[in-house]
C-alpha cells in the first residue's frame, strides 16, 4: 500500500502468515521519517500514528506490536559461507530485501541445496559436500539478492515514479525486479496488460501522435519524436564496431551490414563509433569521417537506407583517446598494437592497461584541434544525409576520460570538480550542435557509472545528462563502465536499464537504454514501465537483422514497414507467428498455477 502525506510517501509491505494475521513492514524515506517526528515516538506511539496513515486499509483494525522498531534494512553478503564443518544459511549467509525475498524461504532452499550437495558427493565427505554447496548454490543466491537489490532501489526512489499514470506506476512496481515481464504478466492478467497498452498509447497521443488508444499496438511499436524526426517504433540497432574499414573507409561489408538491419524494421539505427581523425581510431579497422572518400562512402550507405526503409540513421562520432592504437576486437580487445601504432592522447597520461601505450596529456592546442575535427566530421555528416548525430562520451574514450575522476587527474581548469571535468566535452558538443541543423536531433552516449569506488555514480550521471541537455542534447544514450580495466560491473538481464530509469525519471530527460537486452518482451517491459524511451539491442541484431519484423509478427503489429521484395515472406511470418503464439499461450496457461483471484480488478479491490 502507498500513502502520500504532508510528510512524504509511506509504504506498507504486507503479507499474510496465518488466518486473520498479516505482517506489516512500514517503509519511509529518512526525510519523511524526520518530518513526521517518528524519531521522537516510541513503539506504541509509532503504531498509532501509522494506524492513522493506513486507516482505510486497516478498516478499524489495530497494528499489533512485537519489538517493532525502526531500522535500516541490513544487506548481508559473505565471501565465504563455510568454515570447517559450520555452514551459513538464510539471512546469516545473505539477506534479500523484504519486498521480494524471505529469509525463511532462502534458508529452506539452502537446506534443500545442502542435502543435494551431500547426495551429489556420496554423502560421507563433509568438507567436499560443503564446498559443493558453496559453489553450486552461490549463483542462485546472488541472482535472488541482485533482484532484491533492484527492488529495494525502486522502493527507495518511489518518488521518481509518483506522478506517472496509476496504471503505468503499478506496471513498473510489478516488473521492478525483472522476475515479471510484459509477456509474463499478460498470461497472468491479460486485461491489465491491455490497459497498460492503452495507457502507453494515451501518453503517445499526448505527444501529438494520431494513434489508436483504444486498440493499440504493443508499446515497442509506438512512435517517438526527437525534434523534427519521427521514429516509427522504439527498437534501435545499437552502435557496434565492425573493425572492417580500410584506412577509415567503410566498404561493401558496411553497406550489407547496415542495409540489412535497416530493412529489418528497427525504427532507428546507429553507425559504429566513427572516428573524427586518423589518430582518433580505436583500431586499424575502425571507420572514419575525416576525408572526402569517407563522406562519399557513408552517403552511399545512407542513401540505400533511406531508399529502402523507414529507419532513421544516426552517425555516432568519437575519439578513442587512451584506448586508441589497439588491436581488432577478435585479436585482443583493447590490447595495444604490437606494430604500426600511432600517438594517442587523453585527459591525463594514464595507460589503460599496464602494457598499453602511455597517452600524452592534452594541451589546449590539442583540444582546439580535436574540436575542429569534430566540427569537420559534423559538416560531412550533414552532407551525407544522416538523420541524427551522436557524440560518444562513454567507455573510457577521449571525452569520457575527461568526465571520470578515475581518468582525469588534471590540475588546471579541466580537472577537479565535475563541472570542470565537463568543460571540454561540452565545448565539443556545443561546437557540433552549432553546425548540425536545428530540426535534426543529437544524442550523447555516457557511462552512467564507472563500476569502481571513487568513480562516476548514477547521481553524477544525472548531472552529466542535464549538462548535455542544457547544451542542446535531445537524447541520452545510457551505457556504463569500460572506463578502467579493473571495473566490476554487476551483469544481468537489462543490467544498465536502472541508470536510464534514473536519468529519465529523476532528470526528466529522454533516454535510450542498452545492455543485455535480448527479447521483444524486454523491450515492451522497459517502454511500458517508462524506464527508457528507446531501447537499443546490439548482439541480437548481429544474428537477426530482422529482429523487429519478427517481433511485429509475434505481436500482430501490422503497420510495420517492409520492402515490397520481402512482403510475401512477411505475410507468411505473420500467419505462422499468430499460430505459434496461440499454441504457446495455450501451453503456458495449462501450466499456470491456480490464482487466488480471477481478474486484476478483483485484486485491486
Amino acid at each position: 500500500f502507498f500513502r502520500e502525506t504532508e510528510y512524504g510517501i509511506f509504504i506498507a509491505h504486507t503479507y499474510q502468515y496465518e488466518p486473520n494475521r498479516s505482517t506489516w513492514i512500514l517503509e519511509v524515506q529518512p526525510e519523511t521519517f524526520q518530518k513526521a517526528g517518528l524519531d521522537k515516538l516510541d513503539e506504541q506511539q509509532s503504531a498509532q500514528f501509522l494506524e492513522g496513515i493506513f486507516a482505510k486499509e486497516l478498516q478499524g483494525h489495530r497494528l499489533l506490536i512485537n519489538r517493532s522498531g525502526w531500522r535500516n534494512f541490513p544487506r548481508i553478503s559473505n565471501e565465504r559461507w563455510v568454515k570447517d564443518n559450520i555452514v551459513l544459511m538464510g539471512n546469516a549467509k545473505a539477506t534479500a530485501h523484504f519486498s521480494i525475498g524471505s529469509g525463511t524461504k532462502l534458508a529452506m532452499e539452502d537446506a534443500c541445496a545442502l542435502f543435494d550437495s551431500f547426495r551429489a558427493v556420496g554423502g560421507r565427505d563433509v568438507a567436499k559436500a560443503l564446498a559443493h554447496f558453496e559453489t553450486e548454490r552461490r549463483e542462485e543466491v546472488e541472482k535472488t539478492q541482485h533482484a532484491a537489490d533492484v527492488s529495494l532501489v525502486w522502493f527507495e526512489h518511489v518518488d521518481r515514479f509518483w506522478n506517472m499514470e496509476p496504471t503505468r506506476f503499478v506496471f513498473g512496481l510489478m516488473t521492478r525486479s525483472k522476475a515479471i515481464t510484459y509477456d509474463n504478466l499478460r498470461l497472468r492478467a491479460p486485461e491489465f496488460v491491455d490497459e497498460i497498452d492503452r495507457a502507453t498509447a494515451r501518453d503517445v497521443s499526448r505527444q501529438g501522435f494520431d494513434v489508436d488508444a483504444e486498440h493499440p499496438v504493443a508499446p515497442m511499436f509506438q512512435p517517438f519524436r526527437l525534434r523534427g524526426m519521427t521514429i516509427d517504433n522504439r527498437v534501435v540497432v545499437s552502435p557496434m564496431c565492425q573493425y572492417s574499414a580500410t584506412d577509415g573507409l567503410p566498404g561493401d561489408w558496411h553497406l550489407v551490414h547496415y542495409g540489412a538491419r535497416a530493412i529489418g524494421g528497427a525504427g532507428l539505427m546507429f553507425t559504429e563509433m566513427t572516428d573524427v581523425s586518423r589518430d582518433a581510431r580505436i583500431s586499424p579497422g575502425c571507420a572514419g569521417m575525416y576525408s572526402d572518400a569517407h563522406e562519399a562512402a557513408w552517403k552511399r550507405i545512407v542513401d540505400f537506407v533511406h531508399a529502402n526503409s523507414r529507419a532513421k540513421f544516426c552517425l555516432q562520432l568519437g575519439h578513442a583517446g587512451r584506448k586508441g592504437a589497439s588491436k581488432l576486437m577478435w585479436e585482443g580487445i583493447d590490447e595495444p598494437l604490437e606494430s604500426g601504432a600511432w600517438p594517442i592522447m587523453a585527459a591525463s597520461p594514464l595507460p589503460y592497461f599496464p602494457n598499453s601505450q602511455v597517452p600524452r596529456e592534452m594541451t589546449r592546442a590539442d583540444m582546439d584541434e580535436v574540436v575542429a575535427d569534430y566540427v569537420g566530421a559534423t559538416k560531412r555528416a550533414v552532407r551525407a544525409g544522416f538523420d541524427m548525430l551522436e557524440l560518444h562520451a562513454a567507455h573510457g574514450y577521449l571525452l569520457a576520460s575527461f568526465i571520470s575522476p578515475l581518468t582525469n587527474k588534471r590540475t588546471d581548469g579541466y580537472g577537479g570538480s565535475l563541472e570542470n571535468r565537463m568543460r571540454f566535452p561540452l565545448e565539443v558538443f556545443r561546437a557540433m550542435r552549432a553546425q548540425w541543423p536545428d530540426e535534426r536531433p543529437m544524442s550523447v552516449r555516457i557511462s552512467a557509472t564507472d563500476w569502481v569506488d571513487g568513480g562516476l555514480t548514477g547521481d553524477d550521471a544525472v548531472i552529466v545528462a542535464r549538462a548535455f541537455a542544457d547544451a542542446g542534447c535531445d537524447l541520452i544514450d545510457v551505457s556504463t563502465g569500460q572506463t578502467v580495466a579493473d571495473s566490476h560491473p554487476v551483469y544481468g538481464r537489462m543490467y544498465q536499464t536502472p541508470f536510464s530509469d534514473q536519468i529519465r525519471n529523476e532528470g526528466g530527460l529522454a533516454t535510450m537504454c542498452v545492455g543485455a537486452i535480448t527479447t521483444a518482451d524486454q523491450v515492451n517491459t522497459i517502454v511500458a514501465a517508462g524506464r527508457a524511451d528507446l531501447v537499443a539491442l546490439a548482439r541480437p541484431h548481429l544474428v537477426d537483422p530482422s529482429f523487429t519484423l519478427h517481433a511485429a509478427a509475434w505481436y500482430g503489429a501490422q503497420q510495420i514497414h517492409c520492402p515490397p521484395q520481402y512482403l510475401s515472406g512477411l505475410d507468411q511470418l505473420f500467419r505462422n507467428s499468430a499460430r505459434d503464439r496461440e499454441e504457446l499461450t495455450e501451453l503456458k496457461l495449462k501450466a499456470k498455477p491456480k490464482a487466488h483471484v480471477t481478474t486484476w480488478r478483483e485484486a485491486a479491490e
